[in-house]
C-alpha cells in the first residue's frame, strides 16, 4: 500500500509549501556550503530548515529514547529468550530494574537523539537568522524551529535534569551544565515567545510541523509536571494552556480510537504532532512489527524477513483493562490467525501468545503479548520498507486528559467531567463515562496507561503520581529519589563541565 507522499515530503527532507517537490530525502549536509552559495531562493532555506525535523524520525527505533523511557516503565519489557536471544548483555534488564549504567548503549543513543536534535536546530536557526533572502513566512520558520529546539530541550531536561545547554552555534566553547530550573525557564519563555508566530489552523501544509496547537500542547505539558520537576505549582497555568488548544477548534476526538494509528493517519483530526514515516524514504526507522512479533506471525500479516521477538507487553498491564475496552486491541494475545481467519498450528500445537511469562530470565517464543497499536500493512520486508504510520507525539486525548488530571489535582474536576469530547474517549473505547467519583489515584493512572500505552507517557506519569520507585512483574523496589536516568559516560568523558546526576 502506497501512501500520498506529499506530506512525507516535507518533512522528511524539504519542509516545504507544495510549491515545489523533492524526490532525494537523503540529507544533505549544508554546514559545509558558504551561505552565500547555497541560500539562493526561499525554497532553499525551506528545504534546509526541514532538517531539524529529521532528527525526530529515530524516536521509535529499537536504541532511542522511546525505548529507553518505556522499556524503564511498567508497559514493556525485553526478558531473556530461552534460546539465548535479547538479554543482549543485560542492557534491558537495566532499564527494567532501574538500574541503569552511564555506558548502557539505549540510554547513550537516547542522549545523542536529543542532543543532535538541538544542535541541528541551533545550526538551522543560525543559517537561516544569516542568509539576506526574505520572504513572508521567514519568521514563522525560525518560530517553529525554535520551539522544537525548546521540545528537543524539553526532553533532555525531563530525563537527565541537569543538562548542557547552547543555543548559540557560533560558540565553540564546550557547554554549561544549567539546571532544571533554568532549561524549564528557557523552554517556557521560547514557547511563549514564539507561539504568536506560528500556524494556527492544523492544515496539510503544516501537517507534521509545530503549530500553535503543538506549542500549547507542549506548554500544557510542561507546566503538569512543573510540580515534580521545579517545585512550583503550575495547575492553573496548565489548565490555561490546554483551552487554548480547545480554542482553536482544530481538533476533535476520533471516533474510532485506532483510526489515530491507521497506516494512512494523515486524516486523523485528533493528532496534533506527528512522526512523517514513509517506507522508503524513512527507512529503517519504524520497524516495531519486527522489534515485537514472533516469525510465526508473518502468516497473519505476510511479513517477509525474520521477526525479532524482542519487546513484549509486561505481564499484568492488560488487567488494567475492562472485558469491554476495546483499547486492550492494541496488543496481540490469545489465538493468532491467518491472513484467511484460520487458527494457525505450528507443529501440531495452535499458536498462542500468552500475556503471561513463566520464567524471566527463560521467555519462551510465543510467551509475552506483543503490540499492535499500529495498524500493520501487509506484506512488509524488514531491511526492505518500513512501516507508513506517522508516529503520533501528541493527540488531542491528552490534551483534554492533561486539562482534567490538572482541574482534578485542583479539586475542580466538576468543570471538565461532562464535556461531550472528554466522555467520547471513554465511550469510544466501549467504556462508560467517568463521574468524579470515580477518579482516585489509582484509577486515573491506568487510565493514562491504557488510553496512551506503549505512546512514550508511562515514565513521565508514573513518577508525578508518586509510583516510580514501586516494584512491578519482576522489577524490585527501586530508590524514589532516582528519576533521573544517569549522563552517559561518552558525554562526561568529552565535557568536562558536567557533572553526573546524584545516585550515580
Amino acid at each position: 500500500m502506497k501512501k500520498s507522499i506529499f506530506p512525507k515530503l516535507i518533512f522528511t527532507a524539504c519542509l516545504a509549501s507544495g510549491l515545489f517537490s523533492c524526490t532525494n530525502l537523503d540529507e544533505e549536509v549544508y554546514s559545509d556550503i558558504p551561505l552565500d552559495e547555497f541560500f539562493q531562493s526561499e525554497k532553499e532555506v525551506l528545504m534546509n530548515a526541514g532538517r531539524a525535523y529529521t532528527k525526530l524520525q529515530p524516536y521509535p527505533e529499537e536504541f532511542s529514547l522511546w525505548t529507553l523511557t518505556e522499556m524503564a516503565s511498567d508497559e514493556m519489557v525485553a526478558p531473556g529468550r530461552d534460546d539465548g536471544f535479547v538479554w543482549d548483555n543485560g542492557r534491558w534488564d537495566e532499564l527494567h530494574k532501574h538500574d541503569v549504567s552511564s555506558n548502557n548503549k539505549i540510554l547513550t543513543l537516547a542522549w545523542e537523539f536529543v542532543f543532535e536534535g538541538i544542535s541541528a536546530c541551533n545550526e538551522i536557526i543560525y543559517e537561516t537568522e544569516e542568509t539576506d533572502i526574505t520572504f513572508p513566512a521567514k519568521e514563522q520558520i525560525l518560530s517553529e524551529i525554535k520551539v522544537l529546539r525548546a521540545y528537543f530541550y524539553y526532553f533532555a531536561m525531563d530525563n537527565w535534569g541537569n543538562i548542557p545547554f547552547t543555543i548559540d552555534f557560533t560558540d565553540k566553547e564546550l557547554p554549561q551544565q544549567k539546571d532544571r530550573k533554568f532549561v524549564y525557564d528557557y523552554i517556557e519563555n521560547e514557547i511563549l515567545a514564539n507561539v504568536d508566530k506560528l500556524q494556527i489552523e492544523p492544515t496539510s501544509s503544516y501537517y507534521g510541523r509545530v503549530t500553535q496547537g503543538m506549542a500549547y500542547t507542549l506548554l500544557a505539558k510542561l507546566y503538569l509536571n512543573a510540580q515534580e520537576w521545579i517545585g512550583e505549582d503550575r495547575l492553573q497555568m496548565c489548565v490555561d494552556a490546554c483551552d487554548k488548544v480547545i480554542a482553536s477548534g482544530g481538533y476533535t476526538i476520533e471516533t474510532d480510537y485506532f483510526s489515530n494509528f491507521k497506516v494512512q493517519n494523515e486524516s486523523s483530526l485528533e493528532n496534533i504532532f506527528v512522526i512523517p514515516m514513509h517506507s522508503i524514504y524513512t527507512k529503517d526507522r519504524f520497524y516495531w512489527y519486527t522489534l515485537t512479533l514472533n516469525d510465526a506471525s508473518r502468516a497473519t500479516f505476510g511479513f517477509k524477513g525474520a521477526m525479532w521477538d524482542e519487546f513484549v507487553l509486561e505481564p499484568g498491564f492488560l488487567d488494567k483493562y475492562d472485558e469491554n475496552d476495546i483499547r486492550s486491541h492494541a496488543f496481540l494475545y490469545g489465538q493468532q490467525k491467518d491472513m484467511a481467519g484460520n487458527d494457525i498450528i505450528i507443529d501440531g500445537e495452535p499458536f498462542i501468545y500468552t500475556p503471561t511469562i513463566a520464567n524471566y530470565m527463560s521467555r519462551k517464543k510465543w510467551e509475552g503479548a506483543r503490540c499492535c497499536k499500529y495498524e500493520y500493512q501487509l506484506s512488509l520486508e524488514y531491511y526492505v520498507t518500513d512501516m507508513e504510520n506517522d508516529f503520533v507525539l501528541f493527540r488531542y486525548a491528552d490534551v483534554l486528559y492533561t486539562k482534567l488530571e490538572a482541574l482534578w489535582r485542583l479539586g475542580r474536576a466538576g468543570e471538565m467531567i461532562a464535556d461531550p469530547d472528554l466522555q467520547k474517549i471513554r465511550t469510544r473505547a466501549g467504556l462508560a463515562p467517568y463521574e468524579i467519583s470515580d477518579l482516585t489515584d489509582e484509577e486515573f493512572l491506568d487510565e493514562l496507561a491504557r488510553e496512551f500505552a506503549w505512546e512514550g507517557h508511562r515514565r513521565q506519569d508514573q513518577i508525578r503520581f508518586g509510583v516510580w520507585g514501586g516494584s512491578w512483574w519482576n522489577k524490585p523496589p527501586s530508590s524514589p529519589t532516582d528519576k533521573l536516568f544517569p549522563i552517559p559516560e561518552t558525554a562526561l568523558s568529552s565535557n568536562f563541565n558536567l557533572k553526573q546526576n546524584d545516585g550515580y
